[in-house]
This record gives C-alpha cells, sequence and structure tokens, in this order.
C-alpha cells in the first residue's frame, strides 16, 4: 500500500470522527426536541460538517495558525470528503426499510446508522486518495504541516 492510500484512509477516518460526532448528536437533540426526519437529518449533517471541519480547524490551531488560516485549510481539506461521507451515508439510511422512523432504542437505528457509515468509509477513502494525488484535500494538511504550501 503507497503512501496515498494510508494517507486517505488517514483522512477518512478523520472524516468518519466528525461525521459520526455530529450524526449521533443530530440525532439525540432532533429526537429530544421531537423533531421529525427532515429537520433530523438537517441537524445531522450540519454537525457533521461542523464536528469534521473542527477536528481540522483545532488541529491547524494547535500547530500554530492564525484563525483565518486554520479556517481556509478546514474547508480545503474537509469539504468534499464530508460532503460525499454525508451523501452516501445518509443515502444509505433512507434505502434501509424503516431505518428512517426507528428511535434512539431500537437496534435497527443503530445498525443501521453503524453500517451508514461502515459503507461510507469504505466509498469516501478512494475518493480521498484521488484528491491526495492531486495535491487536494487532506493533502492541503499534510503540506501545511511540512510548511510547503500555505492556501
Amino acid at each position: 500500500m503507497d503512501a496515498s492510500w494510508r494517507t486517505a484512509i488517514t483522512a477518512t477516518r478523520h472524516c468518519l470522527t466528525g461525521c459520526a460526532v455530529g450524526e449521533v448528536l443530530g440525532m439525540v437533540l432532533a429526537t429530544w426536541w421531537g423533531w421529525h426526519n427532515t429537520g433530523s437529518i438537517a441537524l445531522s449533517v450540519g454537525l457533521a460538517f461542523f464536528f469534521g471541519y473542527l477536528l481540522t480547524f483545532s488541529g491547524q490551531r494547535r500547530g500554530g495558525m492564525d484563525v483565518r488560516g486554520a479556517i481556509r485549510v478546514a474547508l480545503a481539506a474537509d469539504t468534499v470528503s464530508i460532503l460525499v461521507m454525508e451523501v452516501v451515508d445518509n443515502g444509505f439510511v433512507l434505502a434501509v426499510p424503516g431505518a428512517l422512523d426507528a428511535t434512539l432504542g431500537e437496534w435497527l437505528f443503530w445498525a443501521s446508522l453503524a453500517a451508514s457509515l461502515a459503507v461510507a468509509f469504505v466509498l469516501t477513502v478512494p475518493v480521498n486518495r484521488w484528491m491526495i494525488r492531486r495535491g487536494l484535500g487532506h493533502a492541503v494538511v499534510h503540506q501545511m504541516h511540512e510548511g510547503q504550501h500555505h492556501p
């Protein structure tokens, strides 16, 4: 396995973490507030982007980057990855009969969420590799750490 695959797997795992945190938090909050499917999905996707960006942003800030630069790197590094992951994982849940109507206390909810995130991970890794090999996506983060490029 070449370095671009390892970097893509790491980048996708990072993306998966932000997406999973955002989606679970969004679904829990939407359930607590009595929201229906559309609101729940919108909140979950919004929080998935927020937490995905936040992970990269906070890492860049810890590395000494200014706020504006860290925002730019997070947007450049994560937007496509999070978008692909969210489209795949929400599409998967929509395709599983009854998953959208399952409650937090049902196995179908958690099983379909776990499966959707696993499928999204597998399908997002090649997208991230393609981007990294072209100097895009998480390649920007690695370039910043190596001091090679300032977007």
